[in-house]
């Protein structure tokens, strides 16, 4: 079950686009509350919607059963830090990074997406 799925405004999540350089990367999750973003992707078996933690410089999968792709994202949405990141891990503290973005692993690959690329989050 993705319990990604949870992705509604009373879970504390507001969709979101991805956007880079004009392309859409993704639907993603926008983490709105406090409980949102400190409940992040804890317990989910399957990502199928990434997850954006804002305000957010450094993320763990201590409580996760799943490997994730990590994305630090500066104040002017420059890519700071991509990390591979497996299960019962803490990821490295990026001071200067605003946002952080936590997709499926394999997706910034996918997505040709690398440090100093440009991030945007859109509503739709």
């Amino acid at each position: 079950m993705d319990q990604t799925a949870h992705g509604n405004q009373e879970a504390g999540l507001s969709p979101v686009w991805l956007v880079s350089n004009g392309n859409v990367l993704a639907s993603a999750n926008l983490a709105v509350s406090r409980r949102a973003r400190r409940r992040g992707l804890i317990g989910v078996t399957d990502v199928h919607t990434p997850l954006v933690l804002r305000p957010c410089n450094w993320v763990h999968s201590v409580g996760m059963k799943t490997s994730i792709d990590v994305a630090y994202v500066g104040e002017d949405g420059t890519v700071l830090h991509t990390h591979g990141l497996r299960p019962l891990r803490v990821a490295p503290w990026v001071p200067k990074a605003k946002f952080v973005i936590e997709a499926s692993s394999g997706s910034f690959e996918r997505w040709q997406l690398h440090a100093g690329d440009k991030v945007e989050i859109r509503e739709p």
